[in-house]
């Protein structure tokens, strides 16, 4: 949205009536609007007190300076007009002050209005009535010199709002609508030197009526359900000619990747009553590029530089940016500037990447994805951002960190489609992401039948095609990014379709454009080539082999093995005593961390599960110590089977997204890691299946694969299998030698264990291990199995589980003998105020049994886990005699000033802490 006053002129100090003209752009079409001011009625009560923050800035062209923060009040609680309460100087007495990209729960949360809401039922106890009208958002900021032209460029707002600048409304509720649409307004004649103030009344959101977003099953809404600005407001700067729209479209060779076309494009835009006379130029890469533009008043002109008018913008042997473990993440830097007269009038820059991203339909129709003409078997999770929208950059990095950590190569965001800094990262680590639209409410309720969410009226259609032009805007330029997803659950209508299409189109949109992450069509772009079929709560791991369902074939969109239960530190940091004893006893119990649908409400088919496999639990730390074993197992087969089936000739697996990563909340819900960065069994059962070499077990053919998720191909591999009883009596060994695997997630079967193993009834162990020609071993895993095999009900499927009608017998790994674990450990700086452990772990015992999933907590001082951490292994399994050094690296800070310990505990191990004292130089 661009606002131009006609024409240009000072806005006066003093307080006179006038009424304005303006020019509003929305979705490439204008509009005009009256804008009034008035003298100030007196104010109600309102004494001096706390401002908002000021924000100061420059004069430079193409200066773009994000508002420091607001002062905000509830609607209920303020009488004044708008005209006061957006003019400078309005004392703002008890507002609350928040930071530049604050719903307004979370504004309240950090000035300690309310208890932490991560704990126990904190949450729900929040008024939600207090959310249910507009709340005022209002901040200052000072301008040194009016003479140049200023904009306010707003994003962010949930769910919508009227705008006000010095006392005049700029932009009503009506056209600022949408959490993700972009609106540029011209205030030049607005402001002044000094002082100037931009208020919000920002509107109630309700996620079913607005196209903002909601949290569907994920977790408990907050009770703002997120309204507020989650974005910068920037303050722009410039002369008579603004720069907009500049990016850079890549065309690379994949056959040789030895050389690469840049495109660049741009608008430029005189905003002057005047003609005038533009030089735009810059570099994009390597390449120079110049052109001068003569444009009449008001007029607006795209630009178009391509190789054929400067050669330099054909690159030969360019640097090409692949995901991480493809290879390396350089990235371009695109600078632009406009000039009149020899002055710079506005400025563009941004980096970008060289790369090619297909997704073609394969012969069974799922969709398969090539990055730079390499396939690519897509391992990823679901993405949640906080629950209260709240950006913290160390946090997300966090968290993107430990996506490498566990072996997955993309971030899937349904909805929540986070501010720039996270492509920055996820460009810089290379983690592809695949954004798109969420379901289960007013995104899709004009496609979605008779659930959630309020079908469309004529004002949703320009709201949600102005969120894809500036999504596909913000995003296109980033690497990381391969696909926008237009519909979750339902694909588009025709109309909405077409919308979406068209703004993607005038984007320069480079990427695959998905209709739908579950198996429907839309119109033009026809099928998905992915599916939805679950499962979403707890099934066994064989599950994951059948070819049907959920099973590794195609693309599935959103899947796991249900709950996730957290490890005991997060448990009691999380949830009250009360709650502890009736998540153990009671599976039936609605758990308020969980999730509010009423299907996921509880832990029914986890704990049916847990107490048929491996035995009723005795108390809380029993639960927990079994549930990190089953979702050891289950979150393991998952990526395992998807791996093995990616190179079949029939019906492959081409991709997995494990629903979800991570929670934005403290959840016992679909989490591989949680809240506080903890880390338990479905932690390491992804980090191990997803191993670059890796050696599995084959729940359904009992074949021992070895999968290479590097370029090249491993050769002079030995493989060894050996099963166990519980008390670690070996009933069977084998091995095969001289082993090659192809590489780009190639296999390669190295033996098969017997169906029959003499011996062996109930629960055994399977050891796996993978040695290079040096004998050195690259891959190890231990499985429990059971001759007993879980029963599935197929016939029987719902859309979020398919039954288990008998169970698998691993009651006898309880039987296990206490097998004796050393551990000694050490502690050296590192670089950048880093840290690192070194703990060496020993099974020390003197008979067979083995130490199964030794699991190692870096803790501090007060026995507290020291988060975040990266293990270079954890959970690991000893036989006697066994030893294994493990690497543990963090923050210094993150110590408290304490020494670090190491706290060791296991299936069959005695929890012990060890002292992990600096090594002495």
């Amino acid at each position: 949205m661009v606002l131009r006053p006609v024409p240009p002129r000072r806005r006066a100090r003093a307080r006179v009536r006038r009424a304005l003209t303006a020019s509003l752009a929305v979705g490439g079409l204008l509009l005009t609007v009256s804008l009034t001011t008035g003298a100030a009625p007196p104010r109600t009560g309102m004494a001096a007190g706390a401002p908002a923050p000021v924000t100061r800035v420059g004069a430079a062209p193409g200066t773009a300076t994000p508002l420091a923060g607001f002062a905000t009040q509830s609607s209920a609680r303020v009488t004044d007009t708008p005209a006061d309460i957006s003019t400078p100087g309005y004392p703002a007495s008890g507002w609350h002050s928040v930071g530049p990209r604050s719903t307004v729960l979370a504004g309240l949360l950090a000035a300690g209005t309310y208890p932490d809401p991560f704990h126990s039922t904190n949450l729900e106890k929040i008024p939600a009535a207090d959310f249910a009208v507009p709340w005022w958002y209002r901040g200052d900021f000072t301008v040194a010199d009016p003479s140049r032209r200023t904009y306010l460029d707003v994003s962010g707002v949930v769910s919508a709002a009227d705008v006000y600048v010095n006392g005049v409304r700029v932009a009503t509720k009506e056209q600022i609508a949408g959490a993700y649409t972009r609106h540029e307004l011209d205030v030049t004649d607005l402001v002044g030197a000094g002082t100037n103030t931009v208020a919000f009344r920002v509107q109630p959101n309700d996620p079913r009526k607005n196209l903002t977003m909601g949290w569907i099953d994920w977790l408990q809404p907050p009770p703002d359900e997120n309204m507020g600005i989650v974005r910068d407001v920037l303050v722009r700067r410039g002369g008579p000619v603004a720069l907009r729209d500049a990016h850079v479209t890549t065309r690379l060779d994949t056959g040789s990747l030895a050389s690469a076309e840049l495109t660049v494009k741009a608008r430029v835009r005189n905003d002057s009553a005047s003609p005038v006379t533009a030089t735009v130029s810059g570099t994009a890469g390597p390449a120079a590029i110049s052109r001068t533009v003569s444009l009449a008043a008001h007029e607006s002109r795209a630009l178009t530089f391509t190789p054929a008018d400067f050669p330099g913008l054909r690159l030969e042997r360019p640097e090409v940016w692949w995901p991480a473990g493809m290879g390396d993440q350089p990235l371009y830097d695109f600078d632009l500037t406009a000039t009149v007269s020899g002055t710079p009038s506005d400025t563009a820059h941004h980096s970008f990447g060289i790369r090619d991203v297909k997704a073609p339909l394969n012969a069974d129709g799922a969709r398969r994805y090539l990055i730079n003409g390499r396939p690519l078997l897509i391992k990823a999770g679901g993405w949640s951002p906080d629950v209260f929208l709240r950006w913290d950059a160390r946090s997300v990095e966090d968290r993107l960190k430990y996506t490498l950590d566990l072996g997955l190569n993309t971030v899937r965001l349904e909805g929540h489609i986070e501010p720039d800094e996270f492509f920055d990262l996820t460009d810089r680590y290379g983690i592809l992401t695949l954004p798109g639209w969420e379901c289960c409410d007013k995104w899709e309720g004009q496609v979605n039948g008779e659930e959630t969410g309020e079908k469309w009226t004529a004002a949703d259609y320009p709201v949600a095609k102005d969120s894809m032009a500036a999504e596909a805007a913000r995003l296109r330029d980033h690497p990381s990014v391969i696909s926008f997803l237009i519909g979750s659950d339902f694909a588009p209508d025709a109309t909405i379709e077409k919308n979406y299409l068209d703004a993607l189109e005038a984007a320069d949109w480079p990427n695959p454009v998905i209709p739908a992450a579950s198996a429907k069509s839309s119109p033009k772009l026809g099928t998905s080539g992915m599916k939805m079929t679950g499962p979403y709560d707890w099934v066994p791991p064989d599950y994951w082999y059948a070819k049907r369902e959920g099973g590794a074939t195609g693309f599935n969109s959103e899947t796991g093995a249900g709950p996730d239960i957290p490890t005991l530190d997060t448990l009691r940091r999380m949830i009250s005593p009360g709650e502890l004893e009736t998540l153990w006893r009671d599976p039936s119990a609605k758990q308020y961390h969980r999730s509010p649908s009423d299907t996921f409400g509880d832990l029914q088919l986890f704990g049916n599960a847990l107490i048929g496999r491996y035995g009723p639990p005795s108390g809380l730390t029993d639960y927990v110590r079994k549930a990190r074993l089953a979702r050891y197992e289950a979150v393991r087969a998952q990526f395992e089977a998807y791996a093995r089936n990616f190179s079949d000739t029939s019906r492959p697996a081409t991709g997995v997204v494990h629903w979800m990563l991570n929670s934005g909340w403290t959840s016992l819900h679909w989490q591989l890691f949680d809240r506080y960065l903890d880390q338990g069994g479905a932690y390491y059962g992804a980090k191990k299946a997803n191993e670059p070499l890796h050696i599995q077990y084959s729940y359904d053919t009992r074949s021992v694969v070895v999968v290479n998720g590097r370029h090249t191909p491993a050769t002079g591999l030995t493989a060894r299998v050996g099963l166990y009883t519980p008390d670690g009596t070996r009933k069977f060994e084998r091995s095969a030698t001289g082993l090659r695997v192809p590489g780009d997630g190639g296999k390669a079967t190295a033996l098969t264990v017997p169906a029959d193993v003499g011996g062996v009834s109930g629960a055994y162990l399977v050891k796996l291990q993978l040695t290079d020609r040096t004998g050195k071993e690259v891959s190890r895993n231990v499985y429990w199995l059971s001759t007993e095999k879980d029963v599935l009900d197929w016939d029987s499927t719902e859309w979020y589980y398919t039954p288990t009608t008998s169970y698998a017998d691993l009651t006898g790994l309880d039987d296990m003998a206490k097998a004796p674990v050393s551990a000694t450990a050490s502690t050296s700086r590192g670089p950048d105020s880093t840290a690192t452990t070194t703990v060496t772990l020993r099974n020390t015992g003197s008979g067979r049994t083995p130490a199964l999933l030794v699991d190692a907590h870096l803790v501090n001082g007060s026995d507290r886990p020291v988060l975040p951490v990266h293990w270079s292994d954890n959970e690991v399994s000893l036989w006697p005699g066994e030893s294994m050094t493990l690497t543990a690296t963090y923050r210094t800070a993150d110590l408290g000033g304490s020494t670090p310990s190491v706290r060791i505990s296991g299936w069959n191990t005695a929890t012990r802490t060890v002292p992990a004292a600096a090594k002495s130089r």
